[in-house]
């Protein structure tokens, strides 16, 4: 108003001019305090810093008590590997020393004389009769209990007449072997008796004492001519006896050909029937008297002492394995030596697990039968496979009875044994201290948080009361209150916001050219994100809905994979960085091959062939749009040293393009098409060209496919086809691993948003 009370024209004209959508009408703000929001925004930093300091610290805890658990499962490992290995150094060297001794010298010679003597000495038809009785009723049917197979005694029983003759004596006489090693000698006056007599106390002394499984003497000839616990390979003859395809026999010879005194031939575990089909491991080496050879000693592998050393005689929780630690021998047939720990402690536990893992039940009632995982337990898994190749390391797999563990493994360095030791404790047992440091940390910062909350309370009002001031003499402005004055006390910057009045008028004018600029770059906005066509419809501010039906599209969604974990390990500028070389490059590629990009995401990739123009051969454009994309990685994974793969999958039909929403406008495409070409990519795991039914029956047959399977929609099974790539460029060594995390986005309305 003027002086005279008139309205002021030029006063109106100089207000800014506002153009309301719809008919204007009288609003109501409401919202939060400065107060609030002051206080909010330092709860929030300080709770958020709490909570990004925690986590913090609970991922480095974690992976140092996890670091410290494998430590400790290493050092287990080196433990049982340096006492298996003495161990067996321990058994060559008894072995070497007994074969040089002159007690097994003469011993050897001794019971090779009494046993060539016996071969002229023929059983009567009663004795005869009653070695063929116990091996077809007695040796076959305990043989057939012990392996669950039907067994026919007669091919095992003795032929000559030496063997018929001391197993008459000294195998037939005895239910139990451990009766059998007691006796010193028949009452039949044989040579072989006396000789028995004279050294069977100190053999088997020697098997007792170094707890093997048994010990023999074989002549030149290949007979055995002397057992401690005399089974029914006393007298059997290695090279033509119904053992000769043993693992003994293989020992044997192999030693005998050696010629070398002292030398000791080890001979893996393997099942031995006289031993009722349980598994047997031999040490065999020459004896020579005068540097002549005149025989060999064989020991059966002692495999309590070995199952002793593994379980650390079961004191399990006094060596670090706390209640489900373990560690166990391998052979190179993917079978334990040793005994399970599990086994030891609840065989039907035990069983039911390890059936449930995926063993055999015949073993594992074996296992639970003999009381013994030897040569009946597989192993598989990568910690294996990595030991057979050489490696020794640590890693978290499932092992055995299906339970995750983390595992240490090995290969052993044993003469003649290709074995590898693997120590593991399953991740619940080993993660506990991970749990208790997890509660104290959750404890500790929720006591930090509910300090910091108070201490913003207090800060919140200190802060925010200059800020009241000035909103006091701003309202007093408003009302038309001339010559106010405020007061910011010492803060700077509130000061500064009292000058800024006074620079508002002169910025409407550089406002109003920013608008204008804005506006252009908005318009140049608007095309890069939706057709031309449909830009020039919604400009105008067109009302209807503006939609555009297509019946022959072909869609690619494309996932980088790979890309989360190289983004992971880079600022958030290189990866935008290195994402943007890579969408220009698809860009580029789109436009040579005709196919328009719909939207791209921070891995994902969505375009269409044949939406703004149409093709005959948008199928074909799209799946060589598809292979390019791919070798574009590749050629960017070979270049940058990095692992990026491309899963894409593709699909024809008829969509919807359209735009929704005027506040915010999005430009959308949605169909049966898309929802497919999203479900093909996102149903595999493996990186490639995956197209269904609708696109294979367009393509030429320049472009080799493969099924890749099924999937089902509302209308039934839809066939997947996988198309061949070129052979991809070698990834360099040091580059990350493949990663790619599923597509995060569902297809329908794939959205680009204004």
């Amino acid at each position: 108003m003027s002086a005279t009370g008139a309205t002021d024209d030029s006063a109106v004209r100089a207000e800014p001019v506002t153009r309301w959508v719809g008919a204007p009408r009288a609003r109501s703000r409401s919202g939060l305090s400065i107060y609030s929001i002051l206080l909010i925004m330092l709860l929030s930093v300080s709770v958020l810093s709490s909570i990004v300091v925690g986590i913090i610290g609970y991922v480095n805890g974690t992976q140092a008590l996890k670091g410290i658990a494998y430590e400790r499962l290493v050092e287990i490992r080196e433990n049982r590997s340096r006492e298996v290995t003495q161990l067996f150094d321990g058994i060559e060297s008894a072995v070497r020393l007994a074969a040089l001794g002159d007690t097994s010298k003469q011993a050897v010679r001794a019971f090779a004389d009494g046993y060539a003597q016996l071969q002229g000495v023929q059983l009567d038809g009663t004795a005869s009769t009653a070695v063929d009785e116990y091996y077809r009723e007695v040796f076959a049917a305990q043989l057939g209990d012990a392996t669950g197979e039907s067994v026919d005694g007669a091919s095992f029983a003795p032929h000559t007449n030496a063997q018929r003759y001391l197993q008459y004596h000294y195998v037939t006489p005895y239910d139990d072997w451990a009766d059998a090693i007691r006796n010193d000698g028949a009452d039949d006056g044989s040579a072989w008796t006396q000789a028995h007599r004279e050294y069977h106390p100190y053999f088997r002394a020697m098997t007792q004492l170094q707890d093997f499984e048994d010990v023999l003497l074989i002549d030149t000839q290949g007979d055995v001519v002397y057992t401690a616990y005399k089974g029914v390979d006393l007298g059997t003859n290695l090279f033509d006896g119904p053992y000769r395809l043993s693992n003994l026999a293989g020992a044997y010879r192999e030693a005998m050909a050696r010629n070398i005194v002292g030398n000791v031939v080890i001979a893996d575990f393997a099942a031995y029937n006289p031993s009722l089909g349980n598994p047997a491991g031999w040490a065999v080496t020459p004896i020579a008297d005068g540097g002549e050879v005149i025989g060999a000693l064989a020991v059966e592998l002692p495999i309590d002492r070995i199952n002793d050393v593994m379980t650390a005689q079961g004191q399990f929780a006094l060596n670090g394995l706390g209640a489900t630690g373990e560690t166990y021998l391998v052979g190179e047939d993917g079978y334990m030596r040793s005994v399970s720990r599990a086994l030891q402690d609840d065989p039907d536990a035990y069983q039911k697990a390890a059936v449930a893992a995926g063993l055999a039940p015949a073993a594992a009632q074996l296992s639970v039968q003999n009381g013994n995982t030897l040569l009946h337990q597989s192993i598989g898994g990568d910690a294996v496979t990595r030991a057979f190749a050489g490696d020794s390391g640590t890693l978290l797999q499932t092992d055995y009875l299906g339970r995750d563990s983390l595992t240490a493994f090995a290969p052993l360095d044993i003469d003649g044994l290709d074995w590898v030791i693997v120590a593991q404790q399953t991740e619940a047992e080993a993660m506990v201290p991970v749990e208790d440091f997890t509660r104290n940390l959750i404890l500790s910062t929720a006591g930090m948080i509910i300090f910091v909350c108070l201490l913003s309370l207090v800060l919140a009002q200190v802060f925010v009361r200059p800020l009241r001031r000035l909103k006091t003499a701003a309202q007093r402005i408003a009302v038309g209150e001339e010559g106010v004055l405020v007061d910011a006390g010492s803060s700077d910057e509130l000061a500064d916001v009292a000058n800024a009045f006074n620079d508002m008028s002169r910025s409407l004018q550089v406002k109003s050219q920013l608008i204008a600029e804005q506006e252009r770059e908005n318009e140049e906005l608007i095309l890069s994100f939706m057709p031309e066509g449909m830009a020039s419809r919604y400009k105008p501010g067109e009302e209807a809905s503006i939609t555009q039906d297509s019946d022959d599209v072909t869609v690619v969604f494309a996932d980088i994979v790979g890309f989360e974990a190289l983004a992971m390990s880079l600022s958030s500028d290189e990866a935008i960085a290195r994402l943007n070389d890579l969408v220009r490059s698809f860009d580029e590629a789109a436009e040579r091959h005709g196919v328009e990009r719909v939207r791209t995401t921070r891995q994902s990739y969505l375009a269409s062939c044949g939406l703004a123009t149409p093709r005959v051969d948008n199928a074909r454009r799209a799946v060589e749009f598809a292979r390019e994309l791919d070798t574009i990685l590749d050629r960017y994974s070979a270049q940058q040293g990095v692992q990026l793969t491309l899963r894409a999958g593709l699909d024809s039909g008829k969509v919807t393009s359209g735009l929704i929403g005027r506040a915010r406008v999005v430009y959308d495409m949605w169909g049966d098409a898309v929802n497919l070409a999203f479900r093909v990519q996102g149903d595999s795991d493996e990186p490639g060209i995956y197209i269904t039914q609708r696109v294979a029956d367009r393509l030429p047959d320049s472009i080799p496919v493969r099924p890749a399977g099924e999937i089902e929609t509302q209308s039934g099974g839809q066939r997947v086809w996988k198309v061949e790539t070129p052979v991809p460029v070698p990834v360099p060594p040091s580059a990350p691993g493949p990663a790619g995390p599923a597509p995060a986005d569902t297809p329908t309305g794939v959205t680009t948003e204004a």
